[in-house]
């Protein structure tokens, strides 16, 4: 290849990871320079390179969390649609600079850990069902799905978590000293256990005891996505890896903020969205968003909150 296609290949590169900068979520200072994220860089340079379309892995759309302060209820909904209809225009913008386009996998990752954060699998298939029928009613070409369904056969979903986390998840002794010594697994092990807390609404025993617990499972969740990270990588070599997650700038993943918020760590599945007078969608608790807004149906269903001017 000659120097100039070199640096036109170059150019593509960073002008694709260009349009991803601007939803950056980074735990560390945030870096507008392409070049200030090498690992992103060459993951695009994989397709770039041979003219192929890009292809990103995003593990995340798992369920709706089980605590009905937080969410409308267990199948999609406006934050749902919202974010999938971002990542659909955020790949046909690449396909404006890049020909070959892009595509997002989505990796919903529920049933690799859905007995530990007290989700049954029906609620989780129904979720991935109504995302799938979603995608499709939305006409969003550019994405595609993939879960725990797509992995070893018929076999029932207990027995594929076991054989994924045996044969891909670190073990948990080793992942409790890395919690200890780096900062990034503490950061997520600390909003993982803060996330089951919220998201158990049944607990019978004292806060400290439910903490306990949480802390407990908090490591499993960690272990077995880790895992799911793993069968991706798998099953997908070649990828751009996303993730829901802030990511420290220089990470092999790149977490990318799907819609407003203010808490770094919120997610279309662990709240509900409230319209703003302006048009803005924001992501927040049902219950806060019950005192600013009234509730928008669709097709039946509950879907959002639209503003009403009332002060909380």
């Amino acid at each position: 290849m000659t120097a100039t296609l070199t640096r036109a290949a170059t150019a593509v590169e960073a002008r694709i990871l260009g349009l991803l900068l601007p939803y950056h979520r980074t735990s560390g200072p945030a870096s507008p320079d392409p070049a200030g994220h090498p690992e992103q860089l060459r993951q695009i340079r994989q397709f770039t390179d041979a003219g192929e379309p890009v292809l990103f892995t995003l593990p995340g759309f798992p369920c709706k969390s089980p605590n009905p302060a937080k969410v409308l209820g267990h199948l999609p909904d406006e934050g749902e649609r919202l974010s999938l209809g971002f990542l659909d225009r955020l790949c046909a913008r690449i396909g404006e600079l890049y020909e070959p386009g892009a595509r997002i996998l989505i990796c919903s990752d529920g049933h690799i850990f859905g007995d530990l954060i007290h989700v049954p699998d029906a609620h989780i298939d129904a979720y991935g069902d109504a995302l799938r029928a979603l995608i499709a009613r939305e006409g969003l070409h550019h994405l595609d799905t993939f879960d725990l369904r797509d992995v070893h056969g018929d076999l029932d979903h207990d027995t594929k978590r076991r054989l994924v986390t045996d044969a891909h998840a670190p073990a948990l002794p080793s992942l409790r000293e890395l919690a200890r010594t780096d900062e990034e697994t503490a950061r997520l092990y600390r909003g993982i256990t803060r996330f089951l807390v919220e998201d158990t609404a049944d607990f019978t025993g004292t806060r400290s005891a439910l903490q306990r617990e949480c802390r407990s499972r908090a490591y499993g969740v960690i272990a077995r996505s880790r895992a799911w990270g793993d069968l991706i990588a798998h099953c997908h070599p070649r990828s751009v890896r996303l993730s829901i997650h802030p990511q420290r700038p220089g990470a092999e993943k790149f977490g990318i903020r799907l819609l407003d918020a203010a808490d770094a760590w919120a997610t279309p599945w662990h709240t509900t969205v409230l319209r703003e007078a302006d048009g803005t969608a924001r992501l927040m608790r049902r219950a806060d968003a019950e005192r600013l807004g009234r509730l928008v149906l669709k097709d039946g269903r509950p879907s959002h909150y639209e503003e009403t001017g009332v002060s909380p």
